[in-house]
C-alpha cells in the first residue's frame, strides 16, 4: 500500500480516537439517562431562579397600581388581553452569566438592587400594540398616531395601568348638600352665571345641570389658587365645604338639555377640531364622566378664554394642557363655536 495512503488511514484513525475520547470526556454522566438529553438538566432548570416574577410579585409593594391593573382592560384573559407588569417595566429577576450553557441563579432581584424601567415615552410603548395597521385584530383598539394625539404622550389621557380613557370613576358622586339652601346661596352667582344657572351673554359659564363632582373640584381650585380669577377666587375662599355642596346640589338639579342635535353636529364647522374633545365632553356638550364638565350652555367667548388659559398654563390641567397645546387660533375659535352651539333648551 502506498505510504501516503497509510498516512491518511492513520490520520483518520487518530482523529476518530481523539473524537471518541473527547465524546467520553465532555459528555455528562446523565446523558441518555431519560432519553436524548442530559437527565440532570431537568432538576437544574427547575431550581433556577425565574427571570420573570409575574405581576403578583409586584402586589405587596404596589397594591394601588396592582388593583388598577387587575381590574382593568390589560388583565382580561377571557378576551386574550393580558399585559403584565414586566412587559412594560422589564424583568424583576436577573441571572449571572459566567459562560456558555452555565445556569446560575445568583442574579439580583427587584426591589433589593435591581431597578426596573419606568417608561418615559409612552407613545413608543403603547403603539407597539395600538398603532393602526393592516392585519391587526379589530378588537384591539387602534389609532392613527398623527391624527389621534400627535406628539402628546398617551399618559396625558390614559392611566397606563388601566388605560380606559376615563381616569376617574363615572359613578355618581354622593351630594351631601341641600338644593334649597343652594338656591338661596346661588343668588350671588346670578350676575355672571345667569338666573337658573343659564348664562346668556354673561361673562361666566352656564352652571345648570353641571356635574356636581366637577363643580366642587372647580370651586376648590379657585379657593386654593390652582385656578386664577379675581372674582371667583374671592368667592371660593369665603365659601365653606357645606356651601360648595349646597351649590353643587342646586346647580346639578337644574335642567339643561343640549340643543346640539346630530344634524347640527354634522353640519357644524368646528366638528373636525371638536373630535379631540368629544370623548370627554360629548358630541352634544354633555360629558361622559361626572368628574368632567358639561359644556352645554357655555358661550364662545368663555370657551375661547378657557382654552387659551390652559394653553398658557394660567389654568392648570395636565390632560387639557396636552390637548390644547397644538391648537391653532383658528382651531380654538372653531371648537369654541361648535360647543357654543350646545345651548340649553
Amino acid at each position: 500500500m502506498p505510504r501516503h495512503i497509510v498516512r491518511l488511514v492513520l490520520l483518520m484513525v487518530a482523529i476518530g480516537a481523539v473524537g471518541y475520547v473527547a465524546k467520553i470526556f465532555f459528555t455528562a454522566d446523565s446523558f441518555y439517562e431519560y432519553g436524548h438529553y442530559r437527565g440532570k438538566s431537568v432538576a437544574e432548570i427547575a431550581s433556577d431562579k425565574p427571570k420573570y416574577k409575574g405581576s403578583e410579585y409586584c402586589e405587596s409593594c404596589h397594591a394601588e397600581r396592582f388593583a388598577e391593573w387587575s381590574k382593568g382592560v390589560h388583565n382580561k384573559s377571557d378576551i386574550g388581553k393580558v399585559v403584565k407588569c414586566e412587559v412594560c417595566h422589564g424583568a424583576a429577576g436577573e441571572r449571572d452569566v459566567r459562560g456558555m450553557f452555565e445556569h446560575l441563579a445568583t442574579g439580583v432581584d427587584h426591589p433589593n438592587k435591581l431597578k426596573l424601567v419606568v417608561p418615559t415615552d409612552a407613545r413608543k410603548l403603547c403603539t407597539l400594540c395600538h398603532e393602526k395597521m393592516p392585519g391587526r385584530p379589530a378588537q384591539q383598539p387602534q389609532i392613527v398616531v398623527a391624527s389621534h394625539a400627535g406628539t402628546q404622550q398617551c399618559t396625558v389621557c390614559h392611566n397606563p395601568h388601566s388605560p380606559k380613557l376615563n381616569l376617574v370613576s363615572t359613578a355618581p358622586t354622593p351630594i351631601r348638600g341641600d338644593a334649597a339652601r343652594g338656591k338661596a346661596k346661588a343668588a350671588a352667582c346670578v350676575g355672571c352665571h345667569g338666573a337658573e344657572g343659564v348664562s346668556v351673554n354673561l361673562p361666566g359659564p352656564s352652571l345648570a345641570g353641571q356635574n356636581a363632582a366637577y363643580f366642587i373640584a372647580a370651586l376648590k381650585a379657585y379657593g386654593t389658587g390652582a385656578r386664577d380669577n379675581p372674582m371667583m377666587s374671592a368667592f371660593a375662599k369665603g365659601a365653606s365645604d357645606d356651601d360648595a355642596q349646597d351649590l353643587a346640589a342646586y346647580f346639578a338639579a337644574l335642567k339643561c338639555q343640549s340643543s346640539l342635535t346630530a344634524e347640527k353636529q354634522a353640519a357644524a364647522a368646528g366638528r373636525a377640531t371638536a373630535s379631540k374633545c368629544i370623548a370627554c365632553h360629548g358630541a352634544d356638550g354633555v360629558s361622559s364622566n361626572r368628574a368632567w364638565p358639561n359644556l352645554v350652555g357655555h358661550s364662545k367667548d368663555y370657551l375661547v378664554a378657557a382654552l387659551r388659559a390652559y394653553k398658557s398654563g394660567s389654568r392648570k390641567g395636565n390632560m387639557m394642557a396636552g390637548i390644547v397645546k397644538t391648537l391653532s387660533d383658528a382651531e380654538t375659535e372653531n371648537v369654541a363655536a361648535y360647543y357654543a352651539g350646545a345651548s340649553c333648551k
